[in-house]
C-alpha cells in the first residue's frame, strides 16, 4: 500500500483459487470484505477493482463540492460509527472513510487493483466460477466459489452525454462531472450547468462562490429539499455515550424518518409536494418563480429527490451568484447557449451534468455450463441473486434511502448463506422460478430519465416475493436476516467433479 490515502495498491499475488471472489473495492466492496471476515473467518477472498484505486464514487469523482446525497448515519457501515461533525459529508471526507475502513480491518492486502473483470464462467460440475480479468494488457483468471459483486450500478469511463445541436462550434469548454480534472477553471466565468438532479444541485452553488455567475439550466425542475449540514443530536448523544450506541440510535431515527416520509409522499403526494415547494418558497421569497423553476410535474419520490446542505443553493439563488432557468436547447453558439424560448445564456462553460449511463455489474459477460446469460431475461431475487445463475451475489442499495442500508443487509444474507452452505453441505445455490402465475415488471420504479434510458439492461424483477425488490429496509430486514434459507426457490446442490489440483 502506497501510503494511507490508498492512491496505488499495487496487484499482490498471483492469480488463483479464492473462497470468495469481490469485484469491486468502493464503498460496497469493502463492507462486503468486512462481513465476510467477521462472519466467514476460515474463507479466504480477494477483491478486484478496475481503477488504480479504492473507493469507487468517492475516488472517481473530483467535480466542485462533491458530497453525499444521503446521511452518513445511514450511508456509512453498520458496523464502523461515523463520528465526523457533518452529517451531509463532502466526497474526500467520505472517501477516507471508505480507506480507513480498509485499512483497520487489514483488508488492503486482499485487493487487486488494474483489474478489470471482463467475464464470468460457472461450472456445474466443479462448482466454481473462473472469472477473466484484464489488467495492464495482460489476462488474468481467478477461480473462486462465490462471487460477490460489488462494482456499483453506472459506467465508471464515461457518464450520460448527450449531443447537442452545435456545440462543436462553441468557443469554450465543455465538461462532465464525472470527467472532471484539476485544470477546469471556472472562477470568474460564466458558467451553464446543464441539468437539475443531484450533481448540478451540488455544483451550483460551489461554483458560485467564485465563478463570475452559475446558470442552472433546466428542462423540467426536481424537488429540492434543504437539510442542516450537521445532526446536532448526533453530536450531542455522542457526547454522552459509546460512538457506536450514538451512532445506532441515530441511524434508526433516520431510517424511520425516511420510510415515514417515503410513506406520506406514496400516500399524500400533493401534501408533500406542496410542503417542499413551500419551503422552497419561504426560503427564496416570495418573488421567486417557485412554481416555475422548482414545483416538478411528477409526485414526490417518482424520482429521487435532491438534498441541500444548509439550504446552500437556496442561499446562492438569493444572492444572486447563480439563477435558474427551465427552459430547452436550441442550439450552442460560439459564445453560449440559444435557447428554444430564444433567450441566449452566454457561457464560458458548460457543465453537462446530464447523468450517469446505468451499467449492470460492470459490463461482466455470465455464462453458465458454457451457455451465455442474457441477464435482463433473469429475474433477480431477494434483489440480489439471479434465476437460474449460482452462487453469485450483486450488492445493489435502495433507490428511496441510502445505499449502504441494503448493501449491509445483502452482505450479512450472502455470509449466512455461506455458512448454511456448509454446514448443509451444499456447493451451489440457484434461484429457480417455479411459479407460473409470476409477472415480470422492471426492476426501477424511478421515471428519472437516466433510469428510463438504460431499464431494459437490468434484470425484471417479479410481481411477489421473493422474487420482488423491496425499498423498504424493515421489510428486507424479515427478509434477509430472519427469513429461512432453505425457501423451495432456492435450489442447493454439489460439485459432481473433482477440481484437478495444479501441478
Amino acid at each position: 500500500m502506497a501510503d494511507t490515502l490508498g492512491e496505488t495498491v499495487p496487484p499482490k499475488g498471483p492469480a488463483g483459487h479464492v473462497d470468495v471472489l469481490i469485484v469491486g473495492a468502493g464503498l460496497s466492496g469493502i463492507g462486503a470484505a468486512w462481513w465476510l471476515q467477521n462472519k466467514c473467518p476460515s474463507k479466504t477472498y480477494a477483491i478486484l477493482e478496475q481503477r488504480d484505486a479504492i473507493g469507487g464514487t468517492w475516488d472517481l469523482f473530483r467535480y466542485p463540492g462533491i458530497r453525499s446525497d444521503s446521511d452518513m448515519y445511514t450511508l456509512g457501515y453498520a458496523f464502523r460509527p461515523w463520528t465526523e461533525a457533518k452529517a451531509i459529508a463532502d466526497g474526500p471526507s467520505i472517501l477516507q472513510y471508505v480507506r480507513d475502513t480498509a485499512r483497520e480491518g487489514g483488508i488492503e492486502q486482499n485487493i487487486r487493483v488494474r483489474h478489470k473483470v471482463i467475464t464470468a464462467e460457472w461450472d456445474s460440475a466443479t462448482a466454481r466460477w473462473t472469472v477473466t480479468a484484464e489488467t495492464d494488457g495482460r489476462l488474468a483468471t481467478f477461480t473462486a466459489s462465490f462471487m460477490m459483486m460489488c462494482s456499483g450500478y453506472y459506467q465508471y469511463d464515461a457518464g450520460y452525454a448527450p449531443r447537442f445541436e452545435g456545440q462543436d462550434r462553441f468557443k469554450g469548454r465543455i465538461v462532465h462531472p464525472q470527467k472532471w480534472s484539476d485544470d477546469v477553471d471556472h472562477s470568474g466565468k460564466q458558467v451553464v450547468v446543464i441539468g437539475s438532479g443531484a450533481t448540478a444541485v451540488t455544483l451550483v452553488p460551489e461554483m458560485a462562490k467564485t465563478a463570475r455567475h452559475v446558470t442552472m439550466l433546466q428542462r423540467s425542475p426536481t424537488y429540492i429539499v434543504s437539510r442542516p449540514a450537521e445532526d446536532k443530536l448526533a453530536n450531542w448523544l455522542r457526547t454522552w455515550m459509546p460512538a457506536k450506541m450514538a451512532y445506532g440510535l441515530t441511524r434508526w431515527r433516520n431510517v424511520l424518518m425516511t420510510m415515514y416520509i417515503y410513506d406520506r409522499s406514496r400516500k399524500h403526494p400533493k401534501k408533500v409536494a406542496d410542503f417542499i415547494t413551500g419551503q422552497a418558497q419561504k426560503a427564496l421569497g416570495p418573488d421567486f418563480d417557485v412554481k416555475t423553476h422548482l414545483t416538478p410535474k411528477y409526485n414526490p419520490w417518482d424520482q429521487r429527490m435532491c438534498l441541500i446542505p444548509d439550504g446552500d443553493m437556496f442561499a446562492s439563488l438569493k444572492a444572486g451568484t447563480s439563477s435558474i432557468v427551465t427552459d430547452e436547447i436550441a442550439t450552442f453558439t460560439e459564445t453560449g447557449l440559444k435557447l428554444k424560448s430564444g433567450k441566449e445564456l452566454p457561457a464560458d462553460l458548460v457543465v453537462t451534468a446530464t447523468g450517469l449511463d446505468l451499467l449492470f455489474l460492470g459490463g461482466m459477460q455470465v455464462s453458465v455450463d458454457g451457455k451465455q446469460i442474457d441477464m435482463p431475461k433473469q429475474l433477480t431475487y431477494k434483489g440480489m441473486m439471479y434465476s437460474g445463475i449460482p452462487n453469485l451475489v450483486s450488492v445493489f442499495g435502495y433507490t428511496n434511502a441510502s445505499w449502504t442500508l441494503k448493501a449491509d443487509l445483502t452482505c450479512e444474507y450472502a455470509c449466512r448463506l455461506i455458512n448454511w452452505m456448509d454446514e448443509h453441505g451444499a456447493q451451489a445455490a440457484t434461484p429457480t422460478n417455479t411459479d407460473p402465475d409470476l409477472v415480470e415488471v422492471p426492476w426501477f420504479d424511478l421515471s428519472s430519465g437516466y433510469v428510463q434510458r438504460t431499464v431494459d439492461r437490468f434484470p425484471k424483477q417479479g410481481s411477489k416475493l421473493p422474487w420482488k425488490v423491496n425499498q423498504n429496509y424493515l421489510r428486507d430486514i424479515k427478509l434477509l436476516r430472519k427469513s429461512e434459507l432453505d425457501d423451495g426457490v432456492l435450489k442447493f446442490s454439489k460439485a459432481t467433479a473433482r477440481v484437478k489440483s495444479p501441478v
